[in-house]
């Protein structure tokens, strides 16, 4: 059985992670806006491939941002797609 202690600490790092990641896209959206030194895409994506890609998700959505870039999206979604996929494994490691 998945530990409840690990559950928790999981859905914590998430939830720092997307905090993290939404912030990020929003100065980074600022910076674009009013011209100044941007937060690389290197950043963002490895933000949200350490479990803040709801909030880069949310923040995409929200903020109108980095929503047209198709390089940028297909790393984010490839990012997304293998977070769930690690999430699954390590969920049934743990359920066995």
């Amino acid at each position: 059985m998945f530990p409840a202690e690990a559950l928790g600490w999981l859905a914590a790092l998430y939830l720092a992670a997307s905090l993290l990641c939404f912030i990020a896209y929003a100065l980074d959206k600022s910076a674009a806006v009013a011209g100044r030194r941007r937060i690389s895409e290197r950043t963002l994506l490895t933000l949200g491939f350490i479990g803040g890609w709801p909030g880069g998700l949310l923040a995409q959505q929200l903020l109108r941002h980095k929503t047209r870039k198709a390089s940028f999206l297909i790393a984010f979604w490839v990012c997304v797609v293998v977070n769930v996929i690690l999430l699954v494994v390590l969920y049934r490691l743990f359920t066995q």
